[in-house]
């Protein structure tokens, strides 16, 4: 696209549309199959081993969501954060409701054991916290006080709700580290995992920890400026032999997830071969953008007017993602986190 703007990337989306909880089981969660070319066609999640084919390889995305959103008190005035980055020794970064109320040496307390300083101010809301505990002794009392992280668009009561513990958790959790869950993960379950094995189709795992920059909307009428967060990522010198592995025999890679999507492409060189990583990433994918790593994509429907919408919108073509929401829009399938899947062919791909 020759000029780029903001709007190119909104559509209307009734609010009734949003998931508040998952499909169960999640197998029956409704997946659109967005082929390169032809007609969409409306499925399930339990319907995945039949779109794929026996040699195909999923690649998953093993980060862990901790607990990050803590509720306390300045004073007597109350103060809401999400953690987002653990820079050692006690010291955490964090986006706060109401930053600019904080000063530096600010006490915040979460409960009688857990308080934190506000050490320094930063952009946008972020801050950085001093914690007396770090090691285990956080983590253990980070998990009795801290939430799940939610996104702001999905509806809770201000004490929560105990099940988003699971429930906003993929079955491939493994990693700590993730302030927002790689969504199209959770739709996956142990039988649905059985089946795609008795059909052949592999399952490789890496990690990016997911932060709150996929919430941040996009300000900027001309996309391309926009200011990517820095996401870790790891992906092993195993999995990277298996994405070869998988190419050499014909078989197709397929990220479950934008997240796994955009370190798959960061990890891949210019020949589109995928090279063990470890280190950060701000890949921002964008209409234009060559894919070298994958084939297929397995994601949830995005907001409007975000980073992921673009990503799709460069995987698909921005005119077809955008027949395909209106698709999805007319036959009422549930959006967001929470909410179904599309299973989006790249063009070109056999």
């Amino acid at each position: 696209m020759d000029q780029m703007r903001l709007d190119d990337f909104d559509f209307p989306l009734p609010r009734e549309l949003i998931a508040d909880h998952p499909c169960e089981p999640r197998e029956a969660a409704r997946l659109l199959h967005i082929p390169a070319m032809g007609d969409f066609a409306d499925r399930h999640i339990a319907d995945l081993p039949d779109l794929l084919r026996p040699g195909d390889l999923l690649v998953c995305n093993d980060t862990k969501v901790i607990p990050a959103r803590l509720v306390g008190n300045r004073g007597a005035a109350r103060v809401e954060i999400t953690l987002h980055r653990d820079e050692g020794g006690g010291a955490w970064r964090a986006f706060a409701r109401g930053a600019r109320r904080l000063r530096v040496g600010d006490r915040l307390d979460f409960a009688a054991d857990f308080a934190a300083t506000v050490a320094a101010k930063h952009a946008e809301g972020d801050v950085t916290l001093r914690f007396a505990l770090e090691g285990d002794a956080f983590r253990n009392t980070l998990a009795r006080y801290g939430a799940m992280p939610l996104p702001p668009y999905i509806r809770r009561p201000q004490d929560g709700d105990t099940r988003d513990r699971s429930d906003y958790q993929t079955i491939f959790a493994r990693e700590e580290g993730a302030v927002a869950a790689p969504t199209a993960g959770l739709h996956f379950t142990s039988a649905l995992i059985a089946a795609l094995a008795g059909r052949g189709i592999g399952l490789a795992n890496l990690t990016l920890h997911v932060g709150p920059g996929t919430f941040l909307p996009v300000k900027i009428d001309d996309p391309r400026q926009h200011h990517m967060h820095a996401e870790w990522g790891l992906l092993s010198t195993e999995t990277a032999a298996r994405i070869a592995a998988t190419r050499q025999s014909g078989g197709r890679i397929v990220a479950i997830g934008t997240t796994s999507l955009r370190l798959l492409e960061s990890a891949a060189d210019k020949a589109g071969k995928v090279r063990p990583f470890a280190g950060e990433t701000q890949l921002f994918i964008l209409p234009g953008y060559r894919f070298r790593a994958i084939d297929l994509l397995l994601t949830n429907f995005h907001l409007p007017r975000s980073t992921l919408f673009m990503l799709v919108a460069a995987l698909a073509g921005l005119d077809r993602i955008k027949a395909a929401y209106a698709h999805a829009i007319a036959q009422r399938y549930r959006f967001f986190s929470y909410g179904d899947a599309c299973l989006i062919e790249r063009p070109g791909v056999r």
